[in-house]
């Protein structure tokens, strides 16, 4: 069954050299119920709205097999919302989903997937800038990328939430089928 592992807000705004000045990528697990609402959950915040955030891009899910891979590839671990994720799920590959499937959390919340996430420069300079050198390319080639979602219906999501996945139509494309490598 698939569910949340954990949800995450952003921890602090960090300075950046992008052209926004910071960045708001450090997102951590946070404990209880947090509020979906149609810009994503509360205590969360998008430093760069032209790019990252608005209804189309209101949660990012990140799934616990991929972080699993870039943990052994990096030699580190890499804990919930170190990829800049709201949601890290287990037992559904958000790459895989299509646009248009809703996923069902908990009591209330509906998401819709909207596509993938695109890898930055912010990105990167948070993976470790000249220590990885090429992240943007090799996390893109790879495919892991993560969903983008809007919020069909508000409510509240928790660590241990189930996801019941409601499919989207079936020649809709995949998240991985829109990754522009």
């Amino acid at each position: 069954m698939a569910s949340i592992l954990a949800v995450c807000v952003v921890h602090a705004l960090r300075p950046d050299s992008g052209p926004v000045g910071v960045t708001a990528i450090d997102k951590r697990p946070v404990d209880g119920p947090v509020k979906v609402g149609p810009l994503g959950l509360y205590a969360d915040v998008q430093a760069d709205r032209k790019h990252h955030g608005g209804e189309a891009q209101a949660v990012y899910a990140y799934g616990q097999d991929d972080a699993d891979h870039w943990a052994a590839a990096l030699g580190r671990d890499l804990p919930p919302g170190w990829f800049g994720e709201n949601l890290r799920v287990a037992g559904l590959d958000p790459n895989a989903a299509r646009v248009g499937e809703r996923w069902h959390v908990g009591d209330r919340v509906v998401l819709e997937v909207t596509g993938p996430r695109t890898p930055c420069s912010t990105f990167a300079r948070w993976v470790g800038g000249d220590d990885e050198r090429g992240w943007v390319k090799r996390f893109a080639q790879e495919r892991r990328v993560g969903a983008y979602l809007r919020v069909v219906q508000r409510g509240q999501v928790r660590a241990g939430d189930a996801v019941v996945v409601e499919p989207g139509p079936a020649d809709a494309p995949t998240v991985r089928d829109l990754l522009h490598v």
